[in-house]
């Protein structure tokens, strides 16, 4: 009998992994490494916790060692569309996460909320011992079926005032009674959009919040006047009530001392306030835009004015970027605000083009403008046209502007290269005060609000540099 030696077949090796890990397979049937999953545990969880409810809870079933992750990972609970879009089936699947998950809770959306036949189940959700801790949330109320009043906020959404650090109100009446009991002793960001409440609330409120940073407050119902006294805020953003046949017009903003803020961003000039006051500001860098009234109306001009002179060496000279609406464009009104920021860096105008308006004004070295002089070093016209008013508006800034580095066009029209070659010769570019000046031109899409995303974002980012961006997820 013939024996027969027969080698036998080297096996080959599968990598590692992790103990009770089921590794997917690749296209040929082989086992795959599985990276993500030798991260330690508290990494894993962090990203766990950073998924929509839905994706975070379909984690469990990624592998074996992934299973206990979402119960150990801090709670984002978002009840919207995404989580289903039944509402009966929404609150099945939320009253079920409240129930499994031990906590804690980062955080807590819930949008579109319809309070009239729900309500008892909300309080439920709320006084559920998963939510204890909660550091953000977000409730956006919806609108009744019958009239566009707004649902009244429950009261239980102030459980979580003690540990909340992000707080957005929506769509809503804030219930005026519990005002002067409330304390957040945590918060630093807070929005309020499409809010019915009285200035003596919102006051209230804002004393209420002591380490507060970041304030954005837009659509609001009541609210006539708002002085801003706080040590710590850094960023704010202001709007009036979209509906301009409300009894009560947002009419004046008053920065009464805020020694902490870098920026002031009005929210939308066509919607208030009428008049900006800053007080005391000594790190105001970023202003605008400034409301269309300002620059329209004399006794609103002057206001604003008086008080730039009140505070000139302490608040007006710390301002860096400038962002103005100018009806015309008005060349007279906008050299008059250059005046009162000397130490101007950056300026941005956003222009309704008005064929009436005639920028003639010469500049007078004798009577020298110090930002154009010394610090001006990049001007963006936002909706030009190329017509008379707004070659000669950006003209003044082209022949005088001595260490202008960059200008940008953001154009309103279809252009070519012929039209590209007129600008050229009537913006007398040649002669520009600054050699090494350029000029950018670009098709536009006439937007010119700044994202809301920079009012909570904190990084030291010009939120005008971005400005196409008008819609975003802040804005409900």
């Amino acid at each position: 009998m013939e024996a027969a030696a027969v080698a036998p077949a080297a096996k080959k090796r599968k990598p590692d992994r992790i103990d009770g890990q089921d590794p997917p397979g690749n296209h040929d049937g082989d086992e795959i490494l599985d990276l993500i999953s030798h991260l330690p545990d508290e990494v894993l969880c962090t990203i766990v916790s950073l998924l929509h409810t839905k994706d975070g809870a379909r984690t469990q079933a990624v592998a074996r060692r992934w299973r206990p992750l979402w119960r150990s990972a801090p709670l984002n609970l978002q009840v919207d569309d995404r989580l289903s879009g039944q509402d009966h089936k929404r609150f099945r699947i939320v009253s079920k996460i409240l129930a499994d998950h031990p906590g804690p809770a980062l955080r807590l959306s819930l949008r579109g909320i319809r309070l009239r036949n729900p309500y008892a189940k909300i309080n439920g959700w709320l006084h559920s011992p998963t939510l204890n801790g909660l550091q953000e949330l977000e409730f956006v109320c919806g609108m009744e079926e019958h009239g566009l009043l707004p649902y009244r906020l429950p009261r239980s959404v102030f459980c979580f005032a003690p540990t909340l650090h992000v707080a957005k109100i929506c769509y809503c009446q804030f219930p005026n009674e519990m005002a002067a009991s409330l304390n957040f002793p945590c918060l630093e960001q807070l929005t309020l959009a499409g809010v019915t409440l009285s200035e003596d609330v919102l006051h209230s409120l804002l004393s209420a919040c002591p380490v507060l940073q970041s304030l954005l407050l837009d659509g609001n119902i009541g609210i006539g006047r708002l002085r801003i006294i706080s040590k710590t805020l850094r960023s704010i953003s202001v709007g009036g009530p979209w509906d301009r046949q409300t009894a009560v017009g947002f009419e004046e903003l008053v920065i009464q001392d805020a020694p902490s803020l870098e920026r002031l961003l009005p929210r939308n000039p066509d919607y208030g306030p009428a008049k900006i006051r800053v007080v005391r500001a000594p790190k105001l860098e970023i202003l605008g835009l400034l409301p269309e009234g300002i620059c329209k109306v004399e006794p609103v001009t002057r206001v604003f004015q008086e008080t730039i002179a009140l505070s000139l060496t302490t608040s007006m000279q710390t301002v860096k970027v400038l962002a103005l609406v100018s009806v015309g464009p008005n060349l007279d009104l906008v050299v008059d605000f250059l005046k009162c920021f000397p130490c101007l860096e950056q300026l941005y105008i956003s222009s309704d083009l008005k064929n009436f308006m005639r920028n003639k004004r010469a500049y007078n070295a004798l009577d020298p403008i110090e930002c154009l002089e010394r610090h001006l070093r990049k001007v963006v016209v936002k909706k030009y046209h190329g017509m008379r008013p707004d070659v000669d508006f950006a003209k003044f800034f082209v022949l005088n502007a001595k260490v202008l580095k960059k200008m940008e066009f953001d154009v309103c029209v279809s252009f070519n290269a012929k039209w590209m070659a007129n600008q050229h010769r009537r913006l007398q570019l040649d002669n520009r005060a600054s050699k090494g000046a350029e000029f950018n031109f670009e098709t536009g899409n006439g937007r010119y609000y700044p994202s809301s995303m920079y009012t909570h974002s904190l990084l030291k980012v010009n939120p005008f540099n971005l400005w196409n961006t008008y819609w975003d997820e802040a804005n409900m």
